[in-house]
């Protein structure tokens, strides 16, 4: 049995997409996989009955059989956080997690674990991932985003410093096409060279970083008015409606497949988006459209999400969580497996981790 730990320098920057596509891929090869994410500390819910939404996607997505009790052993409310720093945590998480490892690996060929959001995640309760490498004799391969081509190489011999051995290589996510090729040309052989092996440079690709209508609607508090079958499409641009009737449909057509935020009372506007690739309007300052325009979107399937903010502070919440979304939807998983595919050396990976 081979395990791989797939972990992260920063929080949403494609750990959850690699660990299932990775799992899928193996899947389709005809390998048992199997799937763990040892701690959470996003789960939702009290610690007894708490759900963590990434390891429950991705056991249905991988028909595992195993409770998430066992998949995703360790689960951290605020409450066990206090007490680990008093002193008192309620058990020995470093045995918790071992028992449940035996458990959930038996009779796999590969058992995927998801780690933590970053490589500091886990240290309070004696879980880094260093320490959960070495207890689980695991290998590890580590996400590293693009930001800017220093930040990203820092982040990647960082990752070699904490993890030594253990460490695999990293995957470097959501570069900008442009960038592509300086990062394949120059940044892939500087970290080679220095013993980090890039095992796939991925671009960046805004349906991957798309929201879906219903999860705007519930982060903004709003109510779907029409069109609900449509809300779980996907918006991977934003646009506000503040111009002129003259320039709305023009400007409209520049971007597709989006949403819309504009002032409840703008008819005009409301009739411009609808007419070109608009997946959502978002109407603000809890102001209901006219029946007719209702009518209009409920026909070619636009649902409108009546929200109480105004159009500003509506932009605001949508920035803080737009492109910083869950990898729950199976077009986002599609294409993440088609550039896998493309961009990944899983011959080379599946080779390292001594599967034939």
């Amino acid at each position: 049995m081979t395990t791989l730990y797939i972990g992260s320098t920063e929080a949403f920057c494609g750990k959850s997409a690699l660990a299932l596509g990775i799992g899928l891929d193996a899947k389709d090869r005809g390998w048992k996989v199997g799937y763990m994410k040892p701690i959470s500390v996003s789960a939702n819910g009290q610690r007894e009955s708490a759900i963590d939404e990434d390891a429950s996607f991705a056991s249905q997505a991988l028909s595992l059989e195993e409770s998430l009790s066992a998949i995703v052993p360790v689960t951290l409310s605020r409450a066990d956080f206090e007490r680990a720093l008093e002193g008192q945590a309620p058990s020995d998480y470093q045995q918790v997690l071992v028992d449940s490892f035996q458990r959930v690996s038996q009779g796999k060929d590969l058992l995927v674990m998801e780690g933590g959001a970053t490589l500091c995640e886990g240290y309070t309760i004696g879980l880094p991932p260093q320490v959960v490498v070495r207890l689980l004799s695991t290998k590890a391969l580590i996400v590293v985003p693009h930001h800017n081509e220093a930040l990203m190489t820092d982040y990647a011999l960082f990752s070699q410093a904490t993890l030594g051995q253990s460490l695999l290589g990293v995957v470097i996510n959501r570069v900008p096409r442009y960038r592509m090729r300086f990062i394949e040309e120059v940044v892939r052989p500087f970290l080679q060279a220095r013993g980090v092996r890039v095992y796939g440079v991925l671009p960046e690709e805004k349906l991957l970083q798309a929201v879906s209508v219903r999860e705007i609607a519930e982060r903004l508090d709003g109510e779907i008015l029409c069109a609900e079958e449509a809300a779980d499409e996907l918006v991977e641009n934003l646009m506000v409606g503040a111009m002129s009737v003259d320039s709305a449909l023009s400007y409209f057509r520049r971007l597709p497949n989006k949403a819309v935020i504009t002032g409840g009372d703008r008819p005009d506007i409301q009739l411009a988006a609808l007419e070109t690739s608009t997946k959502c309007i978002i109407l603000t300052g809890n102001l209901r459209p006219s029946p007719i325009i209702l009518s209009r979107a409920e026909e070619i399937g636009v649902p409108m999400i009546l929200v109480k903010p105004d159009t500003l502070t509506t932009i605001e919440t949508i920035n803080s969580f737009f492109g910083r979304t869950r990898f729950h939807q199976a077009k986002k998983i599609a294409r993440f497996r088609g550039l896998l595919g493309e961009r990944l050396d899983l011959r080379e990976l599946y080779a390292d981790l001594g599967l034939s």
